[in-house]
């Protein structure tokens, strides 16, 4: 239980709401495309077949990538287990350099000129992700909520009765 009060715990601070707000919009909606469709998206099966036909990734692999990129990232709106979902994401976007893009080079494909996007986004979000990972949720999170709960409760749990 300590370990999970560690991996939860966090401060009150805005540094976490706006990293993950900004983390989260820039992910979830890819995550929409993958799970859902939506925005123009291939939906579950069609992002499951692109994963493990044309990027050969095996099926659990591409099963965790919409995952995290849909309820992950719901996770870290929400600030529920932001740590690890933020550690999750970090090696999600490493797999997707080295697999899909490093051969790129850096910049995205602005001009349409290259065969492939760069990984200067996946950059930003690995630098977001490791900055949640250190400071925590933060402010208005379910993890604050939590670790605040759990805080009270041993708190006053170890403080004398007055009446006893």
């Amino acid at each position: 239980m300590e370990e999970l009060k560690m991996l939860l715990h966090t401060h009150k601070h805005v540094t976490g709401f706006i990293t993950r707000l900004t983390l989260a919009t820039v992910i979830l909606p890819h995550g929409c495309q993958m799970m859902l469709g939506w925005f123009n998206g291939p939906g579950f099966s069609n992002a499951m077949n692109y994963l493990t036909q044309v990027e050969n990734l095996p099926w659990l692999v591409g099963f965790t990538v919409i995952l995290l990129q849909f309820v992950g990232a719901l996770a870290i709106l929400a600030g529920f287990a932001s740590r690890l979902m933020a550690f999750g994401t970090i090696f999600m976007f490493l797999g997707m350099i080295l697999t899909s893009h490093v051969q790129h080079g850096f910049f995205m494909n602005w001009m349409g000129d290259q065969k492939g996007e760069g990984f200067e986004y996946h950059l930003l979000v690995i630098g977001l992700s490791l900055v949640l990972m250190v400071a925590g949720a933060g402010q208005w999170s379910v993890d604050r909520l939590l670790t605040r709960k759990w805080h009270l409760k041993s708190t006053s749990a170890n403080m004398p009765n007055a009446f006893a």
